[in-house]
C-alpha cells in the first residue's frame, strides 16, 4: 500500500472542498489502484488530508493522468504558502483488514511526530486491538503512515465523536494494556504535534 498526505494553509475552505469532491465524482471513477481516503480541515484553515493506492505504481499513473494534472493546478490556487507532500511506501490500518470506521467517525484526529520502530509500533498496536476496543470504545481506528523523506510519521485516528473521545482520553489503561502504551510511548521520539479536523470527510470507490 502507498499513501500521499497532503498538508497545507488555504485560503477558501469551501472551495477546497468542492474540489476534492469533485475529484471524487469525476476523477476517482478512472483513478485505478486507488483504495480511499481522508481530508478535513484544522480551526486555523489547515488542510491535512491522505489519498491510498494500492502501489507507488499505481499512485504513480494517477498522478500522470492530464485530468489529474489539471485538478490539482486548479486546487493549488486556494493554498497559501507550502504545501507539503508526504510520501509513503509504510502503511498501515488499524483494526487489521477493516476501513469501515472511516466512514462512521464523527471526529478525525491527526497526529504528527517520529518514531524509533515502525515495524514494533505496528505489532503492538494490532496486538492491543481487542484490549482498546473495551478501553476506548470512541476510538474505531487508525490508519498510520510513516514519510521515511523526514523520518516522521502522520496518524489518522477516526472517533465515534469529539465529545466522546474528550470525555474518554483521560481515562487510564490497566493491566497488560497499561504496558503496551508504555512501549508505545517509548518508541515515539519527542513529543507528537496534534491536529483536531474541525470538519472532515472520507473518500472511498
Amino acid at each position: 500500500m502507498f499513501t500521499q498526505i497532503i498538508q497545507g494553509h488555504v485560503t477558501d475552505t469551501a472551495a477546497v472542498r468542492e474540489s476534492f469532491e469533485r475529484w471524487q465524482r469525476d476523477l476517482a471513477p478512472e483513478a485505478v489502484g486507488w483504495l480511499m481516503g481522508t481530508a478535513g480541515f484544522t480551526a486555523d484553515d489547515t488542510l491535512l488530508a491522505f489519498a491510498c493506492f494500492e502501489s507507488v505504481e499505481a499512485a504513480r499513473r494517477n498522478s500522470e493522468r492530464p485530468e489529474q494534472h489539471r485538478w490539482w493546478m486548479e486546487t493549488a490556487k486556494y493554498f497559501s504558502g507550502e504545501v507539503l507532500f508526504h510520501d509513503c511506501e509504510q502503511v498501515e490500518v488499524f483494526p487489521r483488514g477493516r476501513t469501515d470506521f472511516l466512514r462512521d467517525a464523527g471526529f478525525v484526529q491527526v497526529m504528527q511526530g517520529r518514531l524509533r520502530d515502525f515495524d514494533k509500533v505496528c505489532e503492538l498496536m494490532h496486538g492491543m486491538e481487542d484490549g482498546m476496543r473495551a478501553w476506548r470504545p470512541d476510538l474505531l481506528g487508525a490508519v498510520l503512515a510513516m514519510h521515511p523523506a523526514e523520518d516522521a510519521y502522520t496518524q489518522f485516528t477516526y472517533f465515534t465523536s469529539e465529545r466522546e473521545a474528550r470525555e474518554n482520553e483521560a481515562k487510564e489503561p490497566t493491566g497488560r494494556l497499561k504496558e503496551v502504551m508504555e512501549e508505545l510511548m517509548e518508541c515515539e521520539v519527542g513529543e507528537p504535534a496534534y491536529f483536531d479536523l474541525r470538519e472532515h470527510w472520507v473518500e472511498e470507490p
